[in-house]
């Protein structure tokens, strides 16, 4: 059976690469795709709703979408905790099923699991993130899932060591790590994770070179999607990969990747923006 997805945001380069993705692959088809001047009622003939707009419209595309019992794929930034929770409650009244996804990297996914392994045996911990300059939120929703992940993993381990984190310029605190945010001309996405040892630094660093690289992530994240039930977060629960040491860490997703995960940015009501 055919699944029929609307993707909201179709016009950004992360919807381009959506709308072109489900076309190509088998038991899909695009029947709608709604720019910023769209009404959300044009999603209501769908299976599958994909979200790829920005931090401030997504929240408004997910609600109409749930409502109605559609499953939805989230490839937008700035679902935190608490939103996040108030969703599950949505959620669970209704047959929706929800995906979120910060990062459809599979490479920067996989990289967040390392650093979450190797948050254990540091206490000297601080993230460094770049994107486009035209990304407005920051930090990036792939940070701060780090950040959270590294936490989780450290349960019982207490708060990492950042000293002068009064002073601005030693970045913004999730989950008590240092992360720093560059917007800047040139860059796709980026993320360095630093841990500092006693005679030692190990950097886990990532970049997307290209938007290609979230191909892979959005058909897995798709396959996944059509059938979700209750609300999902993170690439790394559809590899696999055990990164669930706490609930926390499963739902904090705070400030966003996609375009993967893109995080997208746009301000417009339906416009995605460019790949993390």
């Amino acid at each position: 059976m055919t699944t029929r997805v609307a993707v909201v945001g179709a016009t950004g380069k992360m919807g381009t690469l959506v709308r072109e993705l489900v076309e190509q692959t088998d038991g899909f088809e695009v029947v709608a795709a709604l720019d910023s001047s769209s009404p959300l009622t044009e999603m209501d003939d769908a299976d599958l709703v994909v979200d790829v707009t920005s931090p401030a419209v997504s929240p408004q595309v997910v609600q109409h979408a749930v409502e109605r019992g559609l499953k939805v794929l989230v490839g937008s930034s700035g679902w935190s905790s608490s939103r996040i929770t108030s969703l599950e409650a949505q959620v669970a009244q209704s047959a929706s099923g929800v995906v979120i996804i910060p990062n459809f990297s599979l490479g920067s996914v996989l990289a967040t699991a390392f650093a979450a392994m190797a948050g254990r045996f540091y206490d000297s911990i601080e993230i460094i993130e770049a994107h486009r300059s035209s990304k407005v939120d920051s930090p990036s929703g792939t940070a701060v899932r780090t950040a959270e992940l590294i936490q989780a993993a450290r349960a019982g381990q207490g708060p990492v060591e950042a000293p002068h984190t009064d002073q601005r310029a030693r970045g913004q605190q999730v989950s008590s790590i240092p992360i720093h945010s560059l917007r800047m001309r040139g860059v796709v996405a980026k993320q360095d994770v630093l841990f500092g040892g006693t005679g030692e630094v190990l950097t886990i660093s990532h970049d997307t070179l290209d938007p290609s690289a979230y191909e892979r992530g959005i058909v897995i994240a798709l396959e996944a999607a059509r059938s979700a039930v209750g609300v999902t977060v993170g690439l790394d629960k559809l590899l696999d990969l055990d990164l669930s040491a706490s609930r926390g860490a499963d739902d904090a997703l705070t400030v966003d990747d996609p375009a993967a995960g893109p995080e997208n940015t746009s301000g417009q009501a339906a416009q995605a923006a460019t790949p993390r």
